[in-house]
């Protein structure tokens, strides 16, 4: 029974020690995860976004050609409004510029973003299903070799 008790007593210091020097592998790769999730919906936001620029711009090249005293439906805030093209082609104008500038703020964050990923994926030796596997295995050892063999918390983690 001694025996048994000092084997499980080793385990749990080397866990204790592989804990100490950073996150567990399920930790990395959930951050990971939710750091690559983030990246994609602000991606999606863009995209939405564009898509309503181009509406925008679909609808001003409309009303450029059309009387100024003519009436024209807006919808606000889900109610429909009738104005007239005088004054909803400043506003959608105005509107258009607003959306490319928050645009270009999810751009900024996006790059970022990534940049923030690919430092984490660099530190904790992340590694993608599918990406050069002969490469990055060869990387990982020559890694290794160079830091002593010694075993790194998270490294070599892949993630599907």
């Amino acid at each position: 029974m001694a025996a048994n008790s000092s084997s499980t007593g080793s385990k749990s210091s080397n866990s204790a020690g592989g804990k100490q020097s950073g996150p567990s592998a399920e930790q990395v790769v959930a951050t990971f995860q939710r750091m690559r999730q983030e990246q994609r919906s602000m991606a999606s936001k863009a995209a939405e976004f564009e898509m309503d620029i181009n509406e925008h711009s679909l609808v001003i090249e409309t009303l450029k050609d059309v009387d100024p005293s003519r009436k024209c439906f807006r919808l606000v805030g889900g109610v429909l409004v009738e104005r007239t093209v005088k004054e909803v082609l400043p506003a959608l104008e105005s509107h258009k510029e607003q959306i490319s500038k928050i645009i270009e703020t999810i751009n900024t964050q996006m790059q970022s973003k990534g940049r923030e990923l690919t430092e984490y994926r660099e530190r904790y030796n992340i590694r993608l299903v599918g990406e050069g596997e002969s490469d990055a295995q060869g990387q990982s050892a020559s890694s290794r070799d160079s830091e002593g063999g010694g075993s790194k918390s998270g490294a070599g983690v892949l993630v599907s």
